[in-house]
């Protein structure tokens, strides 16, 4: 085993075990009979053990659907449904760390204490900002694949900000199959699909574009 995935391996079972990360890298690197250059050569700090792992699912998922030569034949929509399923799926493998490293980003930004909120800021920004470039990497290119098939309707203002609202569809979705008690969490499923094809019917050309596009011949053409 690979000295970053016995890290890897090491911290996560530590957490699920104790229910808290380490007291320091150097009684982690001790147990783990390494010396802590040895850590900080794989590894910055806890929360980008975290990081890693969350970008590592992410990875996983991608490369998952895209081997899938169906994928290729689907519409922007499908796809982003696809990608959500499988990740999802990835996530199950391991959802005792996934909930666990959710939760305590959650639970540290409902503290009162506005020192709280800042470290939460920062430990959030930690754990998630490798996963959130990927996500929006990958987004991004399905929103430039859904303006050339008019999937996605290009809007004044708007259109820069899809990739943001898809983000925030990405947290609700994690956070409901967190909470969620349902039957093989067939629930999320179900939440999935709809806050997907709501966001397609958001970014979507809808009748309201129809009439932006009337009003704006007849102003030109007054």
């Amino acid at each position: 085993m690979e000295k970053l995935e016995k890290i890897r391996k090491a911290y996560t079972e530590y957490v699920l075990e104790n229910g808290t990360p380490p007291p320091s890298v150097f009684q982690f690197a001790k147990k783990l009979k390494i010396s802590e250059a040895d850590f900080y050569q794989e590894y910055t700090s806890f929360e980008s053990i975290e990081a890693d792992i969350w970008v590592a699912f992410f990875k996983q998922a991608v490369q998952s659907i895209e081997a899938d030569p169906v994928y290729q034949t689907y519409s922007v929509r499908e796809k982003l449904l696809a990608f959500y399923y499988t990740w999802i799926e990835v996530l199950k493998s391991q959802r005792s760390f996934a909930v666990f490293s959710f939760n305590r980003i959650r639970e540290t930004a409902s503290r009162p204490s506005p020192v709280a909120r800042v470290r939460m800021g920062n430990q959030s920004s930690r754990v998630w900002q490798p996963f959130k470039e990927l996500y929006f990497d990958y987004v991004r290119d399905l929103l430039a694949e859904g303006r050339e098939s008019k999937e996605v309707e290009p809007r004044p203002f708007l259109s820069d900000r899809y990739a943001d609202g898809l983000w925030t569809q990405t947290l609700f979705i994690l956070n409901f199959w967190v909470n969620d008690v349902s039957k093989n969490f067939e629930k999320t499923d179900t939440a999935i699909e709809k806050s997907v094809n709501t966001a397609f019917d958001l970014i979507g050309r809808s009748p309201l574009d129809s009439l932006f596009d009337l009003a704006k011949f007849i102003y030109h053409n007054k």
